[in-house]
């Protein structure tokens, strides 16, 4: 799921090219994206784009009249940017936004189709249309901009509810817009056990986890941004490739390659759809957290730690 420095990215390059200019029309190929009945979605045709923002992870296109187009790609959402009337393409397009200079003129590159795309069969991609800054208010779940608090305003919000540290950072009621992906990072740039509650964080700890945060999520904005000014300059208008799995990143994504801190093996825990990664050297004193399936599995001879790990790994199968 695109996440806090993609959606950024994201909302920058769409400002640049929608800015001032109308939004036509919008074609929709899967009534399944629209969350929305009233207004009306034809009530956007037409209304020039006032800017474009993040709520979380989603886009918000402002159109004039306080209309407002809000976009959640999910996990599989992704935008692309087309000549004007392109058709949203096979299986995988969900609907094309197409925009024209805002007194109707197709000068230049003033028109273009925003395409919205999303692989796989499940379709949880969504558009709502609202009317007035308070039914905009009312999709915003609340969390704190982690890039915009300072350090005591994020350790309140961290301690609100005792959670563990990956559930706080991933809780949109606490903050906004982080994720799997980048929740996996932080903690292990703060070398803390993703399982450690807040509620046992001292004050060392949680300034560590502060700015973790914030040098994290700067570093990768900052890398995608000049990665998509890249591609822009070579006809790509939107970013490309958004994915949750990146070659630079420490540990998510990279179970069983070596740590780039220390060389152990990074480890995982394996829940629901979703897997967190972390590396036991930096991050957890050696110990091995449970593996929900790996651990009911192995029992008593689950290993402790990175030692036990090691031994069980030379010793080799059970015959």
């Amino acid at each position: 799921m695109p996440e806090l420095p993609d959606v950024t990215v994201y909302v920058e390059r769409l400002e640049a090219l929608t800015r001032g200019r109308a939004l036509r029309q919008v074609r929709l190929k899967s009534p399944f994206l629209l969350r929305t009945v009233e207004p009306p979605l034809a009530t956007a045709h037409g209304r020039a784009v006032r800017g474009v923002s993040r709520l979380g992870k989603r886009i918000v296109l402002a159109l004039e009249g306080e209309l407002y187009l809000v976009i959640h790609l999910m996990i599989a959402g992704r935008l692309k940017w087309a000549p004007l009337g392109a058709g949203p393409p096979g299986r995988v397009g969900l609907a094309a936004f197409d925009f024209v200079e805002a007194d109707g003129g197709l000068a230049g590159m003033a028109g273009g189709t925003l395409l919205l795309t999303e692989a796989g069969s499940k379709r949880r991609a969504s558009l709502h249309v609202v009317q007035g800054a308070a039914a905009l208010a009312a999709l915003d779940r609340g969390g704190l901009e982690p890039l915009a608090a300072g350090r005591a305003e994020f350790e309140v919000a961290l301690r609100r509810e005792n959670h563990t540290l990956k559930r706080a950072l991933t809780d949109p009621r606490l903050f906004s817009g982080i994720g799997n992906a980048y929740s996996d990072e932080i903690l292990h740039r703060a070398r803390l056990s993703p399982l450690q509650t807040t509620a046992r964080l001292d004050a060392e700890q949680a300034a560590r986890l502060h700015a973790a945060t914030v040098a994290v999520l700067g570093e990768w904005t900052a890398r995608l941004r000049a990665e998509a000014e890249a591609q822009a300059a070579a006809g790509q208008l939107l970013p490309q490739k958004v994915t949750a799995f990146r070659p630079g990143m420490a540990v998510h994504g990279r179970f069983g390659q070596p740590c780039p801190v220390c060389g152990a093996p990074v480890q995982r825990i394996v829940y629901a759809e979703n897997e967190c990664n972390y590396c036991a050297r930096c991050q957890t004193g050696g110990k091995l957290l449970a593996d929900r399936v790996l651990s009911r599995l192995l029992k008593d001879d689950w290993p402790r730690n990175l030692d036990e790990l090691e031994e069980l790994k030379e010793r080799g199968p059970a015959r």
